[in-house]
């Protein structure tokens, strides 16, 4: 592309000089910030951060927000697509909102009592278009939804949004119509909902998830050089196609009575301005190329979150792709829905393991998201039972996470995997698993006690617990983790039900089902997960197997039951009933698996109370005592 000549920059410039001569020195945008005392509407506590604002011509013009008041409890609005939305929950350095949609002032017919959000309706919610995108759970929400047979229809003649919907939920929101069938697993199966209206209703009241790529949107590159010039970011509010704007402090210049010969000079002065002015934007226009062109917006973000010398070493894609002998399938060690995992040996003789993220068709920034996320979560942790994370490369040809090599397989490949890997002897005794239990309790407790702000990791399952030859396991996949900041979370927040407002995201079988119905998350979601491992330790059985009945899918659902029925020698892997060892201490490890998996995340410890009892457990087997299979063995919590 031709660099613009300066006398068109000049043109260009003279048909801004009306809106620039007249805002950039006293635009809202370079004000100071507003006194102590002044209060926002929720969920803003301060003046809103790029991209928002409550100024027209600041921030982003797709994040424009508008406050009812000063001192309103009414959370603040924004519009896409001519459609208002509540803004429920943002989140400071993230792409993510939460909204609700606000009823239009002219409401349809009330077509149910219980319904009021979609009778104000009249279309479904589209995003196309827009700078946003449907976040991949809240889609997921929707495509598992159905009703029961026979549906319960109302006057289709009246109401046909509301008959669509009972019929195909998912047109709610146009943007997860086309790929449902893509955004949850398919061995994830809910009961269906005599009340779908109701349920859609809730969903939208409580809000769903919505993300944009700041990569993929020039403004955001743009106020990245605007801030480094201690500029302020804008676009012009009064242009039809709103250009981004970058506004520089001045003087205010005393206003006078110009004489004709003033006049001359000031007009003389402010073409050659106009003309240095325009010299200087060609140069900056091609400096600021050159520079997008070798500087990576993946490592541009890494660095506005953490130093670069808490960042991992970076390695060139050509380095990693030697060391795996081009990704060869013959050195593939593991595949998931993430990315492809292969054995790497480097340039100093180190082995480690090389995580290539697959890139999702439809699915944009996401492979980005969980990249950046794993980055600067295993950036900030060191725990023995935890991965550690040696480097990472990102380029246009693949993202890359350089790990610790563990050789010994997953858990899950001990529990159930039908062959014996190189390093295997048999099934896992009890003694081991007791142990291997110990040491996910001790990496769940230092994410949630020692990490500050605490880490919930989301994704505690067998396939992310790797193991060692000697049998150490490290807690691996970081994919999805979450920061509790402390304005998301406090003190008293580990012993309640609160959380943070976010879409659930996990592996059906291990998923938080508090977690899945409030879109509450805290640190008890990790410890449902960790329940549902301790039960596959216990039994041998996986977490969701389809070939079990309809009702016992889960494990669960499964086995839960036979614990309060006193049946837990029904389900106990039958290695383990030879096992002497074994006959003592698993009623006591049942126990703690039934806690665990408690529907009310009150009713279950906290990660210290775990790593203490297992550490109780693993010294009462060692020293004696004893604990049966019965039903004596387990107190079931009220309720239960």
């Amino acid at each position: 592309m031709s660099q613009p000549s300066a006398a068109a920059v000049l043109i260009f410039l003279t048909t801004l000089l009306p809106f620039s001569a007249s805002q950039v020195s006293s635009h809202a945008c370079s004000t100071p910030p507003p006194p102590a005392t002044k209060t926002f509407c929720p969920p803003f506590t301060s003046p809103p951060p790029y991209p928002f604002s409550f100024s027209a011509g600041c921030g982003h013009p797709s994040f424009q927000i508008h406050c009812p008041s000063p001192s309103s409890t009414t959370p603040a609005s924004i519009s896409i697509n001519n459609l208002t939305f509540s803004l429920l929950h943002y989140e400071l350095n993230s792409t993510s909102l939460t909204l609700s949609p606000i009823p239009p002032p002219h409401r349809r017919r009330n077509c149910t009592p219980t319904t009021a959000t979609i009778s104000a309706l009249n279309r479904s919610i589209s995003l196309s278009g827009s700078s946003f995108r449907v976040s991949d759970s809240s889609c997921s929400r929707l495509s598992v939804l159905k009703p029961c047979p026979p549906p319960n229809l109302p006057n289709c003649s009246h109401c046909p949004l509301e008959c669509k919907l009972i019929k195909k939920p998912f047109h709610l929101i146009q943007d997860c119509g086309g790929d449902s069938s893509t955004r949850h697993r398919d061995d994830f199966k809910p009961e269906c909902q005599p009340d779908v209206l109701g349920y859609l209703d809730n969903i939208l009241r409580l809000g769903f998830d919505v993300e944009w790529d700041e990569n993929q949107d020039p403004y955001f590159s743009n106020c990245t050089s605007c801030r480094a010039k201690n500029g302020f970011c804008g676009f012009n509010s009064s242009h039809p196609e709103k250009p981004f704007i970058c506004f520089t402090p001045q003087a205010r210049i005393r206003q006078k009575s110009p004489s004709k010969f003033a006049v001359l000079l000031i007009t003389s002065l402010f073409v050659c301005f106009l003309i240095t002015l325009s010299i200087g934007i060609v140069v900056f226009l091609s400096t600021k190329r050159a520079f997008a062109e070798t500087e990576d917006p993946t490592v541009i973000f890494l660095r506005r979150h953490r130093s670069s010398s808490l960042l991992p070493p970076v390695f060139t894609y050509d380095e990693l792709d030697t060391s795996t002998n081009h990704f060869d399938p013959k050195r593939k060690i593991g595949n998931g829905g993430f990315g492809s995992v292969y054995l790497s040996q480097l340039h100093d003789g180190r082995l480690v393991a090389v995580k290539h993220l697959h890139k999702h068709t439809g699915e944009k920034g996401f492979s980005n998201k969980s990249f950046c996320n794993e980055i600067l979560i295993l950036s900030s942790i060191n725990h023995p039972n935890l991965v550690k994370l040696h480097g990472y490369c990102s380029d246009p040809r693949g993202l890359l996470l350089v790990y610790d090599y563990v050789p010994n397989g997953t858990l899950a490949d001990h529990l159930h995997g039908k062959k014996q890997g190189p390093y295997r002897t048999g099934p896992l005794n009890w003694n081991t698993r007791v142990d291997i239990a110990f040491q996910i309790a001790n990496a769940i407790e230092y994410l949630h006690f020692l990490v500050m702000p605490p880490i919930v990791h989301r994704d505690i399952t067998s396939s992310n617990i790797f193991v060692e030859r000697d049998m150490r396991v490290k807690v691996g996949d970081f994919g999805l983790s979450r920061l509790l900041t402390c304005s998301e979370t406090t003190t008293a927040t580990r012993n309640s039900s609160d959380g943070v407002w976010t879409g659930p995201q996990g592996t059906p079988g291990y998923l938080d089902p508090d977690y899945y119905t409030s879109f509450r998350l805290n640190e008890k979601s990790d410890i449902y997960s960790f329940g549902v491992v301790l039960l596959e330790l216990i039994t041998g059985m996986r977490a969701v197997d389809q070939n079990r009945e309809m009702r016992e899918v889960t494990l669960a659902d499964m086995v839960v039951p036979k614990i309060q029925m006193g049946l837990l020698d029904q389900v106990v892997d039958p290695v383990l009933l030879v096992d002497g060892e074994a006959v003592e201490g698993v009623g006591a490890v049942a126990e703690l698996a039934f806690q665990c998996v408690a529907t009310d995340k009150d009713d279950r410890p906290d990660a210290r109370k775990v790593a203490a009892e297992l550490r109780r457990i693993k010294g009462r087997g060692r020293g004696g005592g004893r604990a049966g299979l019965g039903s004596s063995n387990v107190v079931v919590p009220d309720g239960m």
